[in-house]
């Protein structure tokens, strides 16, 4: 006998308070703007995003589909937000989950994965989509280990963009009276702006749909690396993407996208997540060439919460090189040293001899290089050590060989980092017990600053 209420004001369960979410303007961000801006704001969701929607539709598809069966596991490799809606539905409907994460991901979302019963699984950030250790191949593999197990498969799922079809495409349309003239949205497996970029156009071919994409993302025309914002971009072209609803494509940089999630938060009280900057940040770039009868509607696809010990901590954000602090600062130290135009870094490769970096140092006058896998513009997470000109004379003095050897053999640990704006005080510091730091600028490794540099910028009437 069922115990439902059946009263108007109570939903039957969590699955029922999916979708229907409320839409804001920006008044304070972008108020000098004659276009207004709209967020869909989709933190109303319980799992507190839009990733919800597609959880929703492409369990209820598998079940009628029979591929997942009852007392199943569902396999997902995520960002985060897609693993909490299918965690909610999973608890609805009797499942376990399994979630693989990259170590990109903070760790407020690994544990909220995990606070609604699902098993994690954490891999490097920095490897190939077909490496073994990837998240989407460890997802495939844990697939074939695991009984009766499914994965949603969120990148080629057509349940996916027909979620937001289905139901964020008509709520938007609803909610401004059929006035909407550009849609913005961040494209990370295409779902959402593939889904509501056709319903809209259905109604009304004119509307323009914009993609919000990390910088060096492939929408972008990047490589896929690198870039610090979660949960959009892509380093593969997903089959839910269509690209002949897109009419327009903006690059966002990590440091606007983390800036813009941190104004937001704090001028409009909105608590936006940094793929939520990332899209801000294009949409008040379309807004601003645009006027009064013209409406853009953007799409925050999830809350600030999960970023509290990234974007939004000072902290953080001061090491990553994305604040500047007083001067004097790094960045002073740098200039007054490269006047004439600071040069890219320069590092070598694990794979690269010891004969190699030795005769590198020698020519670019310098005492130790990073080893990165990769080619620039590198990510942090794609540095994994250091080599110096005194550690390798010291192993080729024992045994000449060592130069014919990989750097990876004999590197030592990474340099310590440090931020671009962050101050000459906490400079002196750290080199007070290391003789070079890695620089960061916007969340990327730019340049060595050595004792040498320091030294020299305090000895001149810089300060």
């Amino acid at each position: 006998m069922s115990n439902d209420l059946n009263m108007p004001g109570i939903a039957t369960s969590v699955l029922d308070l999916i979708g229907n979410t409320p839409m804001v303007q920006l008044q304070q961000v972008g108020s000098e703007l004659s276009c207004p801006v709209v967020v869909k704001y989709e933190v109303y969701n319980p799992g507190g995003s839009s990733k919800d929607r597609p959880a929703l539709k492409m369990i209820l598809d598998a079940e009628e589909k029979g591929l997942l069966k009852p007392g199943g596991t569902i396999i997902e490799p995520t960002s985060g937000n897609t693993g909490v809606g299918l965690a909610i539905v999973a608890a609805q409907r009797g499942y376990d989950c399994i979630f693989v994460v990259t170590d990109k991901v903070g760790v407020e979302k690994v544990d909220l994965l995990r606070a609604y019963g699902a098993e994690v699984v954490v891999c490097p950030v920095a490897v190939a989509p077909d490496d073994p250790r990837s998240y989407y191949s460890t997802a495939e593999r844990l697939v074939k280990e695991t009984p009766n197990a499914y994965r949603p498969n969120q990148y080629a799922n057509p349940a996916n963009p027909q979620s937001h079809y289905e139901t964020t495409g008509p709520e938007i349309w609803e909610q401004t009276g059929g006035r909407i003239t550009h849609f913005v949205a961040g494209a990370g497996t295409g779902g959402t702006i593939s889904g509501v970029g056709r319903y809209l156009k259905e109604q009304n071919p004119d509307v323009q749909i914009v993609a919000a994409d990390p910088e060096e993302s492939v929408y972008s025309g990047g490589s896929g690396r690198p870039y610090l914002v979660e949960g959009v971009g892509e380093d593969f072209w997903p089959t839910t993407y269509d690209p002949e609803l897109v009419d327009r494509v903006i690059p966002v940089s990590d440091a606007d996208s983390f800036m813009t999630a941190r104004r937001v938060s704090q001028e409009e009280g909105l608590l936006i997540g940094g793929s939520c900057g990332t899209a801000v940040s294009a949409a008040l770039q379309v807004a601003s060439e645009l006027g009064p009868d013209d409406l853009v509607v953007v799409l925050t696809p999830d809350s600030g919460r999960g970023y509290l010990s990234t974007v939004f901590n000072s902290e953080w954000m001061d090491r990553f090189g994305f604040l500047q602090s007083g001067s004097p600062n790094v960045a002073d130290v740098l200039s007054a040293r490269d006047s004439g135009g600071r040069p890219g870094l320069v590092y070598v490769q694990p794979e690269d001899t010891v004969r190699d970096a030795v005769l590198l140092m020698h020519k670019h006058s310098v005492s130790q290089l990073p080893v990165a896998q990769g080619e620039m513009p590198l990510a942090n997470a794609e540095v994994f050590g250091a080599i110096d000109e005194l550690r390798a004379m010291e192993a080729s003095f024992g045994d000449a060989g060592v130069l014919d050897r990989p750097v990876g053999d004999v590197m030592s640990a990474r340099l310590q980092t440090i931020g671009i704006g962050e101050s000459v005080e906490r400079a002196v510091l750290l080199l007070d017990s290391v003789s070079a730091l890695l620089v960061l600028d916007g969340g990327r490794p730019s340049t060595v600053l050595s004792r040498a540099d320091l030294i020299s910028f305090l000895s001149t009437d810089s300060l």
